[in-house]
């Protein structure tokens, strides 16, 4: 069944870059200038008419074939809306206009969207929140690092994740807590071990917490050259505590409970995770896709981290992560009950290097106690 629906998705595709690549070039060779150049050169004319799809190619082999499609999507998107404009223009103003400035406008709006959304994946800045307990905390207070979707390899390899590691490490964390989506199938054992010694390499009070995401343990056999074990093996040497559906009572202060993906079959509910917890204490939940709002709310838990949606990603990503009911929340904070939920944007993406409906940041959570 996976397979089929994979196979229709691919087909979905197809048809939509298919229908986008024959629209664009007919606007193309509708324009002005190349409707002159057509006139005494056809060949010409044909070749300047290609001339955008040549330049998607060309980002197809720096950035990827995805993006490559992400960006001719904004491009069509661009040439409607400027077509729009253009027609309503010359209705309000009844004179007539050629589509060489629509054509222009297109790809300058594209060009200046995709380098913002360019911008925004790899400018990683800090969020930060505060939340209030009547619970009792070790010196009254807990400041928790939340860092999701580093995705090593899109945005962010070995070093630089490790350089944002040193202004995280500034802020004096109590703990850090990653949740999920560290590596992906793109990411390289190289990357791989250097963020691992890392994260080894920061000094916090209570330490690195881990629980995997849906891209960690990789979706296709042999896609990256190192193993889950192998993953595994980095991230204990170098101190990192994992979570997989178990709780850690740290300080005998609060709780860290990690939850498995919700892709894993296996996972324990919410209720089966806290069964036995002193509810007199804070509990804080690693739960790597924010889907669970409900009953995770009905256990009046009192912090849920989650990642996951990457803020949008890509704009209306979000919206129909929303509409369908992929996700409870796509980005920021939200109470439900007794419970306070965060989804962060991630520190970086999945496969695209444009952010163009959120940001990049990593999270910073102070914890005071009433």
């Amino acid at each position: 069944m996976i397979i089929i629906l994979f196979i229709i998705m691919i087909l979905l595709v197809m048809a939509l870059v298919t229908g986008c690549i024959v629209y664009d070039f007919r606007q193309f060779r509708q324009s002005g200038l190349i409707r002159k150049i057509s006139e005494k050169n056809k060949c010409l004319s044909c070749a300047l008419s290609s001339v955008p799809f040549v330049l998607i190619t060309i980002c197809a082999f720096f950035f990827g074939i995805i993006s490559a499609i992400i960006i001719l999507l904004h491009l069509t998107v661009f040439l409607m809306m400027c077509n729009l404009i253009l027609y309503g223009t010359k209705k309000l103003v009844k004179k007539s206009f050629t589509k060489t400035a629509s054509v222009v406008s297109a790809i300058i709006l594209t060009t200046v969207y995709m380098s913002i959304g360019w911008y925004n994946a790899h400018n990683v800045i800090e969020t930060a929140y505060t939340f209030e307990t009547e619970k009792q905390l070790s010196e009254n207070s807990l400041r928790i690092v939340q860092i999701a979707d580093s995705h090593l390899g899109v945005t962010l390899d070995g070093k630089s994740f490790s350089h944002h590691l040193q202004n995280i490490h500034k802020k004096s964390p109590d703990i850090i807590v990653i949740t999920g989506d560290f590596v992906d199938d793109n990411s390289n054992k190289a990357d791989m071990i250097k963020a691992c010694q890392a994260l080894g390499n920061l000094q916090t009070r209570y330490g690195v917490y881990f629980t995997f995401g849906n891209h960690d343990k990789g979706y296709f056999e042999n896609s990256h050259n190192f193993t889950e074990d192998e993953l595994r093996q980095e991230l204990l040497k170098n101190n990192v505590k994992i979570l997989e559906d178990e709780a850690a009572l740290i300080d005998d202060s609060f709780y860290l409970v990690g939850r498995q993906d919700k892709s894993e079959k296996k996972r324990k509910s919410i209720d089966e995770l806290i069964s036995g917890l002193d509810k007199s204490k804070y509990i804080v939940v690693l739960d790597h896709q924010p889907n669970d709002y409900d009953n995770e709310a009905k256990t009046e838990v009192d912090l849920v981290l989650s990642g996951h949606t990457h803020g949008g990603h890509i704009f209306p990503a979000g919206v129909i992560g929303l509409i369908t009911g992929a996700n409870d929340k796509v980005y920021g904070t939200e109470k439900i009950n007794k419970t306070d939920f965060v989804v962060t944007s991630g520190i970086s993406g999945w496969e695209i290097p444009f952010k163009t409906g959120a940001i990049s940041e990593y999270v910073v959570i102070d914890v005071k106690c009433n």
